[in-house]
């Protein structure tokens, strides 16, 4: 075997010359300075890691499970893993490190204080973690959820118009002839003997169709019949979530070679193709009219999601592109369905548990109701239900449906006792171990609607509740969720009574939502006649 510089000489074809002395030598001052480089990047890495640990040392850590796993695999999501976050919650009241392995450490937070100076910070200083975000990139895009920089900036600025109370109003007929179609389903349902249903399975199909209808003004009667677009929104929100849990699969050119993978990539073309298709329809027919008699064609009837997008300039006057308008509506798509879909459930599910609060909200809806000549709820309605939502942010801190964000910190953060969260890191704030922390809800497992009543709440520190997140990478769609769950909650309590299965308990699984290991199952008993057994109005 030839030595490796003969050999390189050799292909060169080069003979044995003084100029092939200066070759071999500039060759291995090559490969030196690439190894010494090569050296110094691994020890400035292992100097950076050993100085974030030592930083790092100020925050307490549970026994891992060994030097190489740490804590890998100690938290699963299922009801066994929750039970865990509690135990965690009880013994590091505001936070603990937490191991993926050797190298990759989060810091876990559960308490206000320690909560705010992470989410109160600028999207700059402390955005969105792409490791636990970006499995949803190739669906999303770069909309409000994973964007980052100056880019989710200028399009938070541009969106905040869209969920302006005077643009949410003409939604609410929206909210009501979508729970009526569900609860006409029930009835029927019910009559033929499925006296107990998954409130899950039912109340997402419903946000679906009120969402296509407030996004792209387009019914596909999914509550009755299959569609091929919803099901493949539903057939990603369960990839994406079994990916997270299989670690090889994390690399791309892995995951795209299995079956997974392939049926992520169809789902994702059926979505953009239907998305690009109503935004090239209304980009048409805004070239045919201009832009002045296409908004004036607008006034007076409902604007949906994708016109406000059309319509959205900058401070430069500057509209959103094609491909920025998709990735927007997928994201309202996907975000504005499964939350509130989660918190309706949960509410049901909790009223089922404790009839009592049940009962008096049914009587707060009546008396709201009684002097109306039609069972719709109204935008001027929602304040005029404050039982119902105390009901509804008890059952958010209880079960909220994000049960954690993170964040990734880029510049040191100042704790208020003292510490610091060191740059580089990833901040895994725990909405569920905020709103189940002992020391900030006192009986925290406990369903108590009064916790929100004024006098009891105005103690509390402000991100002692926030199912919506907070700070500037809040929900921006809060407003909209919380309108539609109580619609959907007013009317199914005035026409139903809810009680649990007793055959079917609940295990409690956090994905990318709060769900129910094997669905919330619910009788229902019908309450007598309603709007939505009669003949129904002219749908979209």
């Amino acid at each position: 075997m030839l030595p490796l510089t003969d050999w390189v000489l050799e292909l060169l074809s080069m003979e044995q010359t003084p100029f092939r002395a200066y070759t071999v030598s500039a060759l291995l001052l090559a490969l030196l300075a690439l190894l010494f480089r090569t050296l110094l990047q691994l020890g400035s890495s292992w100097h950076r890691y050993y100085v974030n640990c030592q930083r790092l040392r100020c925050f307490p850590e549970p026994p891992r499970r060994n030097w190489l796993l740490g804590h890998l695999g100690m938290g699963q999501n299922t009801e066994e893993g929750m039970q865990c976050v509690d135990e965690l919650i009880g013994r590091y009241s505001h936070s603990c490190l937490w191991w993926f392995g050797p190298w990759f450490p989060i810091l876990r937070l559960f308490h206000p204080e320690v909560v705010k100076p992470v989410l109160l910070e600028s999207a700059a200083i402390a955005p969105k973690d792409y490791v636990f975000y970006g499995f949803l990139k190739p669906w999303l895009g770069d909309g409000l959820l994973l964007s980052n920089g100056p880019k989710w900036v200028r399009h938070r600025r541009m969106l905040t118009p869209a969920f302006h109370f005077d643009i949410l109003k003409p939604y609410m007929k929206i909210f009501n002839q979508s729970t009526d179609i569900m609860h006409a389903k029930w009835r029927r349902l019910v009559a033929s003997g499925s006296t107990s249903l998954d409130m899950f399975g039912q109340v997402s199909l419903m946000t679906l169709d009120s969402l296509q209808k407030c996004v792209f003004s387009y019914n596909s009667n999914c509550q009755e019949t299959p569609s091929d677009y919803i099901a493949a929104i539903l057939e990603l929100s369960s990839l994406v979530v079994r990916r997270q849990h299989r670690l090889l699969l994390h690399w791309d050119f892995l995951y795209y070679l299995t079956p997974d993978g392939r049926r992520f990539q169809r789902a994702c073309d059926t979505v953009h193709r239907f998305t690009a298709n109503v935004v090239q329809q209304r980009h048409q027919a805004l070239s045919h009219l201009g832009r002045e008699a296409w908004l004036k064609s607008k006034q007076g009837k409902t604007v949906d999601f994708i016109d406000i997008l059309l319509s959205a300039k900058d401070e430069d006057g500057q509209d959103l592109s094609d491909e920025d308008i998709a990735a927007e509506a997928d994201t309202f798509m996907f975000e504005g369905h499964d939350t509130t879909a989660s918190g309706l459930s949960w509410v049901l599910y909790n009223l089922a548990c404790h009839p009592e609060y049940q009962e008096r909200c049914r009587e707060e809806i009546k008396d709201l109701m009684r002097d109306k000549e039609s069972e719709e709820i109204e935008w001027e309605d929602l304040s005029q239900m404050p039982f119902s939502t105390m009901c509804i942010k008890e059952s958010l801190r209880l079960h909220p449906p994000v049960t954690a964000v993170s964040r990734r910190c880029t510049e040191d953060i100042k704790m208020p006792d003292g510490r610091v969260l060191p740059k580089g890191n990833v901040c895994l704030i725990s909405i569920y171990g905020t709103h189940h922390n002992p020391a900030v809800w006192p009986e925290p497992q406990v369903y108590n609607p009064h916790r929100f009543d004024p006098e009891n709440s105005k103690n509390q520190p402000p991100l002692a509740f926030m199912p919506f997140s907070a700070g500037p990478r809040n929900c921006i769609g809060q407003n909209f969720a919380m309108a539609e769950m109580k619609v959907v909650l007013a009317l199914t309590l005035l026409r139903f009574a809810v009680r649990l299965d007793e055959s079917r308990p609940v295990r409690r699984k956090p994905e990318l939502i709060l769900r129910s290991e094997n669905g919330l199952w619910l009788h229902l008993e019908p309450l007598g006649l309603s709007r939505e057994s009669r003949p129904s109005a002219p749908r979209f």
